[in-house]
């Protein structure tokens, strides 16, 4: 994290995210439907139980800026999010990209889904020249020191989880597909379920107890079964009284029948 002197200071003399472009046509690694609906269900169910909606911000394919000396070099996480910073860029608008010296506060966990094209960069498998922007496991283990790392392979539904140990990252033994991160009070596994018609292995946040955090859209779904299920208890309920008074009404016609008089 940035001091206060040092924000004031690139503010005035680097670029903002206004100068800087927020998007590459030529960038490798194109979304496809899976990348467009995974990242979107992660930003659905990310609610750390010590931060605000305010006090978070959460990006999906957005540039990532991290080098005040290159500021035109920058990683593109397919999401990643930032806790303890402002929602919106100086507290007003939304951000084009997210440059960490503007903003004092680096990410918190970044999510890779693998593709064929960017897979042995997201694994820090490949090599650069001196000259070249370091490679995306560079920036965020030695650069940005994001605390975890979690890369996912939709083909082979293989979920691996990197947390920042000392200076390096440390690859997590997962007896199940499940990471848990004290600090936000979240953990992070496979969800075998149904999400935008497509049934499948996902990604989503879970809560302390092991519950999957639900979607607005769920959390809708569940208040329209709980209205419906109470008028039908409504329905069962009247119908049940219904048949009661008719049964009165039968019993007092027999007794009438039989000439007893009811009120005696």
């Amino acid at each position: 994290m940035y001091q206060t002197d040092d924000l004031n200071y690139h503010k005035k003399v680097l670029p903002t995210m206004y100068d800087l472009k927020s998007e590459d046509p030529e960038e490798p690694g194109l979304p496809d439907e899976f990348h467009n609906f995974q990242p979107h269900l992660l930003r659905k169910t990310f609610h750390p139980v010590n931060y605000s909606p305010d006090e978070m911000f959460i990006a999906i394919d957005m540039n990532l800026y991290y080098d005040v000396r290159h500021t035109g070099w920058y990683k593109r996480p397919d999401w990643f999010a930032v806790v303890g910073v402002d929602r919106l860029y100086e507290q007003q608008d939304m951000r084009l990209s997210y440059l960490v010296w503007q903003e004092g506060v680096n990410p918190f966990v970044v999510v890779e889904l693998l593709s064929p094209g960017t897979e042995k960069e997201d694994l820090g498998q490949t090599l650069r020249k001196a000259e070249q922007p370091p490679t995306k496991w560079e920036v965020y283990e030695q650069i940005l020191r994001v605390p975890y790392y979690i890369v996912f392979d939709r083909y082979t539904d293989k979920l691996r989880a990197f947390q920042l140990t000392g200076s390096r990252y440390t690859e997590l033994e997962l007896i199940e597909p499940r990471i848990w991160m004290e600090d936000i009070g979240l953990g992070l596994g496979l969800w075998q379920g149904c999400y935008e018609g497509i049934e499948r292995l996902w990604l989503r946040w879970y809560d302390g107890q092991g519950n999957w955090i639900s979607t607005p859209e769920e959390i809708a779904q569940q208040e329209r079964q709980r209205a419906e299920n109470e008028r039908q208890r409504a329905e069962n309920e009247r119908q049940r009284a219904e048949n009661e008074r008719q049964r009165a009404d039968r019993l007092a016609q027999k007794l009438l029948d039989l000439g007893i008089d009811l009120e005696d």
